[in-house]
């Protein structure tokens, strides 16, 4: 069975530099600023897909998160490529519905989907998510108000977290 195929390209914008994936399906990995290819291909290589850089498939999602990352835009329309256990899923799909400039707790994602007891599990489930922005995994803080981690690292989370103030 052939692989499915992801393209990638860098974008830099806004004092940030990141890798970005798409399959024929959708936005697939959006990784952290700074990163060096690497973070992309680890990804891959656990998800079984081949990397193509391909900056013109790339360009119109580049261009939307570039627009979120300069102000422009506050949600997201872009067709989204992730699959993951039923329990990650239904913590992203959580995730996609805190409004921009909000926050919610580990706690709360738990109560949300239906998992009180699951407040660790929820914080494995958003550390596993593979589009980082897109789907808001730096809404999400600790129960006492503080920044957590953050796949990107803290200082990015800050960042957008400061973006959406």
């Amino acid at each position: 069975m052939a692989m499915k195929m992801v393209y990638y390209d860098r974008l830099d914008v806004a004092g940030m530099a990141l890798y970005i994936g798409i399959s024929e399906r959708g936005l697939a990995f959006v990784g952290s600023d700074g990163a060096d290819i690497a973070e992309l291909e680890k990804w891959g290589e656990r998800v079984r897909v081949d990397l193509i850089v391909d900056e013109m498939r790339v360009k119109p999602y580049a261009e939307g998160i570039a627009a979120y990352l300069t102000g422009a835009r506050r949600d997201f329309d872009l067709p989204l490529d992730i699959t993951g256990t039923p329990f990650q899923e239904a913590v992203w799909q959580a995730l996609v519905a805190i409004p921009y400039g909000e926050t919610r707790t580990y706690s709360e994602i738990a109560q949300e989907i239906g998992k009180p007891q699951a407040v660790r599990a929820v914080g494995t489930a958003i550390g596993a998510n593979p589009i980082l922005m897109v789907v808001p995994c730096h809404r999400v803080i600790g129960k006492n108000g503080k920044i957590t981690g953050y796949r990107g690292g803290i200082a990015m989370k800050e960042r957008l977290l400061r973006l959406e103030a």
